[in-house]
């Protein structure tokens, strides 16, 4: 007889934790050209605290990642796939924390006279991690959807699914 694995095994913890920084960094990159567009005192600053705090959560789904590739890279067929996918997301990463840090050091006023290249530094810095964080979300669809990473497969008749077994 066939048991379900514990859902809170390692490599579940991942996908638990990637989905919120993706959206919220994407969000936050949005906000910033809506800022551009709009001149309210909503999308700028809003903007800004969904930079950094989806910097800290990519940072939490990084370490996760970690954690499930020493379980998942021994059941996928492509390991090449996983390295790209963990290459993008730390590079995702460092831009995110470069766009965070360029954050930080305008709101504490430091080198004022540099406001409008910040501006600018922070926005192409956006627009570059949007595109590298989707590349990396594009990747981590292909190894579980395309290679099982992390999926339980069921057996062939379901037995686990039964009421004794739930």
């Amino acid at each position: 007889m066939t048991e379900l694995p514990d859902f809170w095994r390692t490599e579940v913890w991942h996908p638990l934790s990637v989905h919120f920084p993706i959206a919220i960094l994407l969000l936050g990159s949005l906000f910033l050209f809506a800022a551009l567009f709009f001149k309210t005192e909503f999308w700028d600053p809003m903007a800004r605290v969904l930079l950094v705090l989806g910097t800290l959560g990519l940072w939490v789904a990084i370490y996760t990642g970690d954690l499930a590739e020493s379980i998942v890279s021994r059941q996928i067929c492509d390991p090449t796939v996983l390295k790209t996918h963990e290459t993008n997301a730390y590079l995702a990463g460092w831009i995110f924390s470069a766009v965070s840090g360029l954050i930080l050091i305008e709101y504490f006023g430091f080198l004022r006279q540099f406001r409008k290249l910040w501006k600018i530094a922070i926005i192409l810095l956006s627009v570059a991690g949007s595109g590298t964080l989707a590349y990396t979300g594009h990747l981590g669809a292909t190894l579980v959807y395309q290679q099982a990473a992390g999926v339980y497969t069921p057996t062939e008749d379901c037995m686990e699914f039964t009421d004794e077994n739930l």
